[in-house]
């Protein structure tokens, strides 16, 4: 079979890029599934290549990170894992009837609480869509407990599994986020539920693909956010509206470049494979995808402490953050600003290069006008 010099490049089949990606982790590696905390994070950061194309391949980047010797501190407790089972557990206790109070349904009548198991993550996204679509027509109370979702990621599917979607006798459906994170006097982190709303603004996502195709169903923009109240394990709700996270997210994942087009432009070799390959040919093949460090990726990814260490060494204005970025206009590295401070280099017409030097002018300025600081003299102590 041939194909014309003028067709251009062909889409790979899906096992094709399967294939390729289970390359690049290394045969026999399992894939470290992509959840929706993850996702809202590389949706936060959508032009690293890097991280794309790690986590479409599954690639476990805390193992990664610690064989090239910049471990990141993340992880949870177990003490805080336990206690957030077992508060989750407490929320949805007695078929959900807690959950839906929290709702505002103090007599919910029967609760329907269907069996969402299936062989395999296709299996198990095919009976939750069948789950919601029965729901809907039944025109009940239906409680779904950690149901899976799809996604289309930069050309590869992800697998997401919100903690509960709440379906209401008229059609709608409401995500439920349960986090162990106390609400004290009626107030919760707001870093914390900002982080929560972004992770559910996906989870509405998934569910919007799903109502598109099922009769009388409409996802809720507002998702309810369970935590516990003060200091004891009595679980607490409020609504959450997440119309603007959820813009934002399906933005960003729409400018995420296709695996397969990161994919095609790395050498030959290129493996990240933990297990097999040494550090220097691990760090290697990193260095050749292209990354957007910024300093958010600190609290977001797990080689955010290399990416850091490599774009200081590079001098990259970016390890000084997005809004420095973007007001040094053309000035890439650190050196370049602190010549165009000084008048060494850069267009004098430039906005940017302007207003370093007004600022180093300025700085001069001030310390030369400053009086002098004379020495401290050595106190003896009288004792």
């Amino acid at each position: 079979m041939s194909t014309s010099p003028d067709s251009g490049p062909s889409r790979p089949p899906q096992t094709t890029r399967r294939h390729l990606l289970a390359e690049l982790r290394g045969p026999g590696v399992p894939p470290r599934p992509l959840d929706a905390r993850a996702l809202a994070a590389l949706a936060a950061n959508p032009g690293c290549r890097r991280r794309a194309l790690l986590d479409g391949a599954g690639v476990d980047k805390s193992a990664l990170a610690a064989k090239l010797g910049s471990p990141a501190p993340f992880g949870q407790s177990q003490f805080a894992i336990v206690r957030g089972n077992s508060f989750e557990a407490k929320v949805k206790a007695d078929g959900g009837r807690e959950l839906l109070r929290l709702l505002g349904v103090e007599e919910p009548g029967e609760v329907s609480v269907p069996d969402l198991s299936a062989a395999g993550p296709e299996g198990r996204v095919a009976r939750t869509a069948l789950a919601l679509r029965e729901a809907t027509g039944a025109g009940g109370w239906t409680l779904l407990d950690h149901p899976l979702l799809a996604l289309e990621v930069a050309g590869s599917p992800v697998y997401l599994e919100p903690d509960a979607v709440v379906v209401r006798p008229d059609g709608g459906w409401t995500v439920v986020e349960i986090k162990s994170f106390p609400t004290i006097d009626g107030s919760a982190d707001a870093a914390k539920v900002g982080a929560a709303a972004r992770q559910a603004a996906v989870y509405v996502l998934a569910l919007e693909r799903v109502a598109a195709v099922t009769e009388g169903a409409r996802v809720a923009h507002s998702v309810l956010l369970v935590c516990p109240k003060d200091f004891s394990n009595v679980p607490t709700a409020s609504v959450v509206d997440v119309r603007k996270q959820r813009s934002v997210t399906r933005r960003q994942l729409d400018r995420l470049t296709r695996i397969d087009e990161i994919a095609a432009a790395l050498p030959e070799g290129v493996s990240f494979d933990v297990a097999e390959r040494s550090p220097e040919e691990l760090t290697a093949s990193v260095e050749s995808v292209p990354h957007q460090y910024a300093p958010e990726c600190l609290a977001a990814c797990e080689l955010a402490f290399h990416c850091r260490a490599r774009s200081r060494e590079a001098g990259a204005v970016e390890t000084l953050g997005r809004s420095v970025r973007g007001e040094l206009g053309g000035l890439a590295t650190v050196g370049a600003v602190l010549a165009a401070a000084r008048g060494e280099a850069g267009d004098p017409d430039d906005p940017a290069v302007a207003a370093l030097r007004r600022a180093r002018a300025l700085r001069e300025e001030a310390l030369a006008s400053a009086p002098a600081r004379t020495p401290r003299e050595d106190v003896e102590c009288p004792c």
